[in-house]
């Protein structure tokens, strides 16, 4: 890997009576680097007042990024934005959703730029206390313990992925990160009553939809019109596959919930709301944020959750209250496993501690 061109130049003070000659070697203003790799042009202090020392710091930088093994650098280091590029052109070609491939560009660039700023240019720069420095800042940067352990996970991908290229030849260690479970919170009847009062037309339809399907806002904002299946019987099921899991689903729905879903959906259309403009990510994004809006609006407040994803627990904890075995509701929900399920939902399976409770008096005759 050859060094690209490094410049040293000066930024003046005000007062500086060299203001305006920027390669000036005359003043003691500070100095700094600047170069340009892949079109892209990099600018880093260089910690320094003095141009002799900009130029040790200089020929370090230029190390550092040739990859060059010095008395200085035991190591070779891979220049991290060309790792980052390679990185993103590798999920380009898997065919990554966008959704994924946005966080991916999104974190793992502000990881770069983190380490940048810690005059990192290189991978070999990276090290546990690196990363815990980084790790420090994320209560701030993102508030939910769910999303830090996505990001810590995206970070993990890239640097395993630099691994298995030869580009790093360790990856450190991170801690687990340990999310804060979200309260299980079903709405109340009259809870329920309020936000459909609250909601109106196609949100509302979206908000039945979800109650009684215990599907996901995503899966159904822009759920297919031909998975709206009506049977011989002509009762309404929703049949589709989880966008989250990819588990197939199957659930009757209430025959004036169907009505009203068909009543609000695009007649004719490939999709019931959606009309395949955009991107879906987005279209479901806005349809919560209308949902939230309902919320509000009834004033039903949802502590540590997504509001959304209260209609969901609805739908479960209703089912599990009028003694749905915790096996079928857990099919229902679209869940990998009935662990998940049970984290979620085990309080509400009173028919299953009932069962438990009668096995345990039997025991006593």
């Amino acid at each position: 890997m050859s060094a690209p061109i490094i410049t040293i130049f000066v930024r003046h003070t005000p007062s500086c009576k060299y203001a305006g000659d920027e390669f000036t070697k005359l003043c003691r203003c500070r100095k700094h680097l600047r170069w340009s790799r892949n079109g892209k042009q990099f600018r880093k202090q260089a910690g320094t007042r003095s141009w002799a020392e900009a130029e040790d710091v200089k020929a370090d930088l230029a190390d550092q990024l040739a990859g060059r093994v010095t008395e200085k650098r035991a190591t070779q280091g891979h220049d991290l934005r060309t790792s980052y590029d390679a990185f993103l052109k590798g999920k380009e070609v898997k065919e990554i959703s966008d959704d994924s491939y946005a966080k991916y560009k999104r974190e793992i660039l502000r990881f770069i730029t983190f380490c940048e700023g810690r005059k990192i240019f290189t991978l070999e720069g990276i090290d546990g206390t690196l990363l815990t420095d980084y790790k420090a800042k994320w209560p701030e940067l993102y508030p939910s313990t769910a999303t830090r352990k996505l990001v810590q996970t995206l970070i993990r991908v890239f640097l395993n992925y630099c691994h298995a290229e030869g580009w790093l030849s360790r990856v450190p260690k991170m801690d687990a990160v340990k999310v804060d479970e979200p309260p299980t919170q079903p709405l109340t009847d009259e809870e329920y009553a309020a936000v459909l009062e609250a909601a109106k037309g196609r949100t509302r339809a979206i908000i039945q939809l979800m109650r009684w399907s215990g599907l996901a806002v995503r899966d159904a904002s822009c759920l297919l019109s031909a998975e709206l299946v009506k049977s011989y019987g002509g009762r309404y099921s929703v049949v589709t596959d989880r966008q989250k899991t990819g588990i197939h689903v199957s659930v009757p729905i209430p025959p004036d919930v169907a009505a009203e879903v068909l009543a609000a959906a695009d007649k004719g259309k490939t999709r019931l709301f959606w009309n395949g403009n955009g991107k879906a990510e987005n279209f479901s994004r806005d349809r919560g944020r209308e949902i939230s809006a309902a919320f509000e609006k009834a004033s039903v407040e949802t502590e540590g959750h997504m509001i959304s994803h209260r209609l969901r627990d609805t739908f479960a904890c209703h089912l599990l209250s009028n003694g749905v075995p915790m096996e079928e509701v857990s099919k229902l929900l679209g869940h990998t496993s009935i662990v998940t399920t049970e984290r979620h939902y085990s309080a509400w399976a009173t028919a299953r501690q009932d069962r438990v409770d009668a096995l345990v008096i039997g025991t006593w005759r």
